[in-house]
């Protein structure tokens, strides 16, 4: 059952325990088999892949069975419905829409004496999409790490999801996969698939930037590349923080918690409210909502463990909770949300009133939903076009300016000791007199 608190410096409390709840020791545990798994991959490449896929996931698989062949494609569009289609077709246009108002241009500034200065975007060579799979399907996902790829124009873009049951991948998956430009896919998950991206394999090949969520051992090899490739950010159990006054439905509320806490046993589900009365009917019609919830057990378990209520004397101390905990997913079921914006700081993704649950940012309002966790949305933003994307900054000076500069370039490369940076202005200024002379 949720628990309500009312004192502030326990809610401070359980708020910290809740966020770092990836940081104990079974973590350290998981990390020390997930450095063996990437090392085992980047020395076997392909060998290990199949091993652990068969450890892990219970599945047989040969190399010819890692790539999903085209009839496997073909076939999957045959195994969904209209309705379907036409929705991914729905979701990928919003997405699109929204995404391509971020690319970055490029630019270049004219100065004064022909200095001319710059920055220059330019995409990654390879991406590499982790959508996770098995025994549950993710379609939202695919698009929401394919469309940004595409529209930052990457060159390579090749996607890994886990085989469920007799090799297969959801023709949900890889229906959304092709609407959305994908066709390079191959069926192994986990720390070994993310090892694959970073280091390649004879099959898989090495990509430069990985994105998309997974488990913890996901998240953890994440971490543990990051700097072979780049990442998108280490984005783990999921969460959302509710922020309501004595406007919100408690049922609303009440679905909107569960709709994270279905996720993972170690998701998130908090909710801060000013209203008492509101408080104590969540808690009521969570535990109505989970009478024939059908991923009870594990929903249970999410909300036991990290399932909160919280009551404070005004949305100003709400808010300021909310900012401590930095949540992936933030809800102000409030009667004026823009008023309450105002006071927030730190959130991955921000949905204002009633009509606007997080279930629409899941699947197509268009921002992605791949979003910073565990308080990273302190220092970092959601997956985006810029996350496959990277800038040059461009520097031309002419003989004039350069001349205008060299003393105090000179000076400052002495006064750190770097005799040939001082020199290499110097020079220039010698040869620049001599032909003057």
């Amino acid at each position: 059952m949720l628990r309500i608190i009312t004192q502030w410096t326990e809610a401070k409390a359980e708020l910290r325990r809740i966020c770092d709840r990836t940081h104990d020791d079974q973590v350290m545990h998981k990390e020390a088999t997930v450095r063996e798994v990437l090392q085992a991959v980047k020395r076997q490449g392909d060998r290990a892949l199949l091993d652990y896929t068969l450890e892990f996931d219970q599945q047989h698989l040969t190399p010819e069975d890692l790539r999903v062949g085209g009839a496997e494609l073909d076939a999957a569009y045959q195994q969904v419905t209209q309705e379907y289609i036409e929705a991914i077709r729905l979701a990928k246009q919003q997405i699109e829409a929204f995404h391509r108002q971020r690319v970055p241009k490029s630019w270049v500034h004219f100065g004064e004496d022909e200095i001319v200065l710059g920055k220059r975007y330019t995409p990654v060579d390879r991406a590499g999409l982790y959508v996770p799979g098995g025994k549950a399907a993710y379609p939202s996902t695919v698009l929401m790490n394919a469309v940004p790829a595409k529209v930052a124009q990457v060159p390579k873009i090749v996607m890994v999801t886990p085989p469920g049951k007799e090799k297969t991948i959801s023709p949900a998956v890889l229906v959304a996969a092709q609407e959305a430009g994908i066709t390079e896919i191959y069926r192994v998950g986990g720390a070994q698939a993310v090892a694959a991206l970073a280091y390649g394999t004879e099959t898989i090949p090495k990509v430069d930037v990985i994105t998309g969520p997974g488990n913890i051992y996901v998240t953890l090899a994440k971490k543990l590349v990051y700097g072979t490739v780049g990442i998108d950010s280490l984005a783990g159990p999921s969460e959302v923080l509710i922020i309501a006054d004595h406007t919100a439905e408690p049922s609303h509320v009440a679905a909107d918690l569960l709709a994270q806490a279905e996720h993972d046993a170690m998701a998130a589900a908090i909710l801060i409210t000013t209203d008492a009365m509101i408080a104590r009917s969540v808690v009521d019609e969570v535990e109505r909502q989970l009478v024939d919830h059908p991923r009870r057990i594990l929903t249970e378990k999410a909300i036991a463990h990290y399932g909160l209520v919280i009551t404070v004397d005004s949305l100003e101390a709400a808010a300021e909770l909310s900012n401590e905990f930095a949540p992936e997913h933030l809800e102000l079921e409030v009667e004026d949300p823009w008023s309450v914006l105002q006071n927030i700081r730190h959130a991955g993704a921000i949905f204002l009133g009633d009509s606007t649950p997080e279930a629409v940012g899941d699947y197509l309002a268009g921002p992605n939903h791949t979003l910073p966790t565990s308080g990273s949305a302190r220092y970092a933003s959601p997956l985006g076009v810029e996350t496959f994307l990277k800038h040059s900054s461009l520097i031309q000076y002419s003989p004039t300016a350069l001349q205008k500069v060299a003393q105090a370039v000179d000076t400052l490369a002495s006064a750190e000791g770097l005799h040939s940076h001082a020199y290499s202005v110097r020079v220039r200024m010698r040869g620049k007199l001599s032909s003057d002379g």
